[in-house]
């Protein structure tokens, strides 16, 4: 193996090393990828590098499924100001709070609600944990349960439509966004419904963890609860259906869906009275903020695919896995586990771009939907972006908890869940349906 290694057709892995060297190092993400690009392709390619990567580069600037990742980000920068959120988890404290843990089990139901609104993750897990931590610590919640609930809900923008994440993953994997947006749907849901059946089964063996509402404090004429249930659920309702719905309906593309959510959040703001001057400059500040370094990035990746690609590298890494004899469903296990590994490291945007391009197709070769394969490796970003060291929803956590919630509350507090993400993971290999089934009638549909 390691003679197979100084072959100079395994040169090309260099060039994957150096990468995560330089990311390792601190080195930023779209320069990482850019110069080991830009090194590696004038070795293999020489002086005609020049042209190959303004090629690839002006390829990428013509994908009009990109123009979605803008208008997406716009939309859920918006919706932060809206005030939908607030209403969001008053109404579901109204259905869940008399539950043992019911304000835990609303708390993920809002997450889940907000995610499929929204589609971003870092700041929707911000809003939604200066709603509900002072909310639950007055309740006296154990303080891991908070922690461990506002982390896992706020991470469901990743797996959950329309996230930004699929929306860069489809043209990566060159897979549809609209099948990759469909699958996700199920296995969305799944993970949700796993957050709140721990949270009803550890409160009812822990009642002092989690306790419900007095009677006193959820009684309410059921005229008043039903209009604050159904004010604070319609609009989001209608939002999902007018960017995910109109792209599963087959009546929209991604970017055309995309536009009208970024309406629909413009005409929220309208309704709420939350549409100032300010809120406006804000969300379009957080919008080039966020879509530059998410283009420049997805710049970078895209020549270091076509690098590595031109360089044989798909050749070579289907080779080295054939020379260490596994078996398909072990390559797949192998891909998760060094996904997940990445995912520890490196931000999200990083593995997807590094890893993607050589798995996809070499998954495919073995004889696995690529799709279910994608949505698998969606949930195993979702669980990393748990798992500490790098554990990105404890930092995001941690600029927004009281001094009383400690460091060892919140790492403590993401284990059980991360273990509820593993449970997942594992369903969704077993019944692969889950992720599969609704892409299949979709297709069948003559939806592409």
């Amino acid at each position: 193996m390691i003679e197979a290694l100084l072959n100079w057709d395994y040169f090309v892995l260099l060039m994957f090393a150096g990468v995560l060297s330089s990311l390792l190092i601190g080195f930023p993400v779209a320069f990482s990828l850019m110069g080991m690009s830009l090194i590696f392709g004038y070795i293999e390619f020489n002086s005609a590098i020049g042209s190959m990567l303004i090629g690839l580069v002006w390829k990428l600037a013509q994908s009009y499924v990109l123009a979605a990742v803008p208008l997406f980000i716009f939309m859920g920068t918006l919706l932060e100001a809206s005030g939908i959120a607030k209403r969001l988890f008053e109404a579901m404290l109204l259905i869940t709070g008399r539950l043992r843990g019911g304000l835990a089990v609303g708390t993920v139901l809002m997450c889940t609600v907000f995610a499929a609104a929204t589609g971003i993750i870092g700041a929707s897990e911000v809003v939604i944990g200066l709603l509900a931590i002072p909310v639950l610590l007055s309740h006296r919640y154990n303080k891991g349960l908070i922690c461990g609930t506002i982390c896992a809900g706020g991470s469901l923008g990743t797996i959950i439509p329309p996230s930004v994440v699929i929306v860069v993953y489809g043209p990566t994997a060159g897979l549809s966004i609209g099948r990759l947006l469909a699958g996700a749907i199920f296995p969305g849901i799944l993970l949700s419904a796993l957050y709140v059946t721990y949270i009803i089964i550890r409160c009812y063996l822990r009642p002092q963890d989690g306790p419900g509402l007095s009677r006193e404090e959820a009684t309410m004429p059921l005229g008043q609860k039903a209009k604050i249930v159904f004010t604070a659920l319609l609009p989001p309702f209608i939002l999902i259906f007018a960017v995910t719905g109109t792209i599963l309906a087959g009546w929209a593309a991604p970017t055309e869906a995309a536009a009208l959510g970024a309406f629909g959040a413009v005409l929220l703001c309208v309704i709420y009275r939350r549409l100032t001057i300010k809120a406006l400059f804000k969300a379009c500040i957080d919008t080039i903020r966020i879509s530059s370094m998410v283009m420049l990035v997805l710049t970078g990746g895209t020549l270091y695919t076509g690098v590595f690609l031109g360089m044989g590298g798909a050749e070579v890494t289907e080779g080295l896995l054939q020379g260490l004899g596994l078996s398909p469903w072990m390559t797949v296990c192998l891909f998760l586990f060094v996904a997940f590994l990445g995912g520890c490291f490196l931000d999200w945007i990083s593995v997807l771009l590094i890893f993607v391009p050589i798995f996809v197709p070499l998954v495919t070769k073995l004889g696995f939907d690529p799709i279910w394969f994608s949505i698998l490796f969606l949930v195993v970003i979702q669980t990393s972006y748990l798992t500490p060291p790098m554990a990105p929803a404890i930092f995001y956590l941690k600029g927004i908890v009281p001094d009383e919630i400690k460091t060892s509350h919140m790492f403590g507090g993401v284990v059980n869940y991360v273990g509820l993400q593993i449970i997942g993971i594992v369903l969704i290999m077993i019944f692969p349906k889950i992720a599969t089934w609704l892409p299949e009638i979709l297709m069948g549909a003559g939806f592409k």
